[in-house]
């Protein structure tokens, strides 16, 4: 989680919308966005950005989703040349990949209050996929699996008051979940028009293809 702690609020105020990346901190004044609306820099220096180059916009889209799921360079070109792969758009095969990913799964479903923590609890085995241990955090869930969380964390302090502010989040409709069992279901593959994050998805296309 460290790795994000000193920059996740400086992007968010540097596309001056909310990311939600700091979990349940985004929906209270402590944040960024709330005490300090303004792009980061010296004195408010940048406040007012110059106009970017076309190369600039499409690297910065794809830092943005980079750090929205977490993932790193290599591994973030390996789910590209995946979505390339299959039919229909490569944008949004893109974005549904990622929204795909267990550790994302664990994040939207409420079992987590940031992505980070949503990691940690599949690194350290908390969560099973139809029953079964699952440790890796890009594994791909699938249509009708049943992601929840093993017995012996049920008690877990974070993971309980997680699912209870989950109602402030918001549940995707290609999810369903049961809190008092900690348990939830992917119903369907998200559609583009579900995934509301604000990405420009087809600037990332237009820098792989350069």
């Amino acid at each position: 989680m460290s790795r994000y702690r000193g920059s996740v609020c400086r992007l968010c105020r540097r596309e001056q919308l909310k990311l939600f990346l700091k979990g349940d901190r985004c929906y209270t004044d402590k944040c960024s966005m709330e005490t300090k609306p303004y792009v980061p820099g010296p004195h408010g220096v940048n406040r007012r950005r110059g106009k970017q180059s076309e190369y600039g916009s499409q690297l910065r889209e794809k830092q943005k989703v980079k750090r929205l799921y977490g993932v790193q360079e290599k591994q973030f070109r390996l789910i590209f040349s995946k979505a390339a792969g299959q039919k229909g758009k490569t944008g949004a095969n893109l974005l549904i990949l990622l929204e795909r990913r267990l550790d994302n799964i664990v994040y939207r479903m409420g079992f987590a209050r940031s992505l980070a923590e949503a990691r940690q609890l599949v690194k350290h085995s908390h969560i099973r996929i139809n029953g079964k241990k699952n440790n890796i955090p890009s594994a791909l869930v699938k249509v009708e699996d049943v992601v929840s969380v093993r017995e012996k964390s049920q008690n877990v302090a974070f993971i309980k008051e997680s699912l209870e502010s989950s109602d402030r989040k918001g549940l995707p409709g290609w999810l369903s979940v049961d809190s008092k069992a900690f348990s939830g279901r992917v119903v369907a593959f998200p559609k583009r028009d579900q995934i509301t994050i604000p990405i420009q998805e087809q600037f990332i296309v237009e820098l792989y293809s350069r």
